[in-house]
């Protein structure tokens, strides 16, 4: 009789040992973006990098900014001194302009864009992420991507940003309130006066991520979509489905006369500069990767090489989901 108790008790102890360790990978799973925030950032925004050499079709507007002229209307507002090498785009009409991104508000892009334009200007975030929208920075517009998930959040034409699209924590940013003046629905065409953009619903780095398309120029600005370097789509709203369709919704829409222009560089000088074959190397790798026929590197993130400029960092296979959160949406 102490025997088979003596074995009960050894045998409840293994359960409780194994529910403990299941409801403790449960946690680290369920928790492991806010962890990953936590260990890679200080809470403080980080040190601004000493200032390098930049092309010469580069010009300094101050000890922070650079200005790269793609043409007479179109202007890349660089930030070479932040560590994450972010570029924004102005993009002038006859009747107002466009600001595509507005960086981490490290300083303000306001300066800058009216040093190069009187126009009416609306700031458009390629996503919400923190080092895209400005954080405290002011504009007298704001438009976003009309999606549902957002749209159903807004009250009095304010949206409160949520931690998961915002991402801040690293670098002591909170999650503010954008207030909203206009919605793009994707696929629309922006008018600015004498030349169109259009909105193209490019969802992957994060569920809201758009791209703009400027038709009579051929310029693509993408965002985090693609540009030269690592593409995150491991984060908290990153999703392999979605990368897919944004690829194919870029795919049915460009052609091989189009430049595309990114929000991030890796060189140390010069224009983050893609082109229509890094694109149709990321759907190789996308669609290599969903029928397990290439491998990556690490564990997390995992790590696929897509060609030699760019590589695309997932969670492991067992959390990838290749579900598209809007699989209706035109492009």
């Amino acid at each position: 009789m102490g025997y088979s108790r003596e074995m009960k008790k050894i045998h409840l102890f293994s359960i409780v040992i194994s529910l403990s360790l299941l409801i403790s990978v449960a946690l680290l799973v369920s928790e492991r973006h806010r962890l990953l925030l936590h260990f890679i950032g200080t809470g403080e925004p980080s040190k601004l990098l000493v200032a390098g050499n930049e092309s010469s079709e580069a010009r300094w507007f101050d000890d922070y900014y650079i200005i790269h002229a793609l043409d007479e209307n179109t202007f890349a507002i660089g930030e070479p001194r932040y560590d994450q090498q972010n570029f924004n785009y102005l993009i002038l009409g006859n009747k107002r302009a466009i600001l595509f991104d507005a960086g981490s508000g490290v300083r303000d892009i306001n300066p800058v864009v009216r040093s190069l334009t009187n126009l009416p200007l609306t700031f458009v975030p390629s996503h919400l992420h923190y080092d895209h929208i400005g954080n405290n920075v002011e504009f007298d517009r704001v438009a976003l991507v009309d999606l549902p998930h957002l749209r159903e959040r807004v009250k009095d034409d304010y949206l409160q940003l949520k931690w998961q699209e915002h991402l801040g924590m690293p670098e002591g940013y909170e999650a503010p309130k954008l207030k909203i003046s206009e919605w793009l629905e994707p696929g629309e065409s922006i008018d600015i006066g004498d030349r169109q953009l259009r909105v193209l619903f490019t969802p992957g780095h994060t569920d809201n991520s758009i791209s703009l398309m400027d038709i009579s120029n051929q310029y693509l600005f993408s965002g985090d979509f693609i540009y030269p370097g690592d593409l995150y789509a491991f984060l908290p709203t990153s999703n392999l489905g979605d990368y897919l369709q944004g690829t194919e919704n870029l795919l049915d829409k460009l052609d091989s006369e189009y430049t595309i222009y990114g929000a991030h560089r890796s060189a140390t000088s010069g224009l983050p500069i893609l082109h229509l074959q890094d694109v149709k190397d990321l759907k190789t790798t996308l669609d290599a990767i969903r029928a397990h026929r290439q491998m990556g590197e690490g564990f997390y993130p995992v790590s696929f090489k897509i060609n030699r400029k760019l590589h695309l960092l997932t969670e492991p296979s067992w959390l990838q989901s290749w579900h598209p959160t809007y699989p209706k949406i035109d492009p």
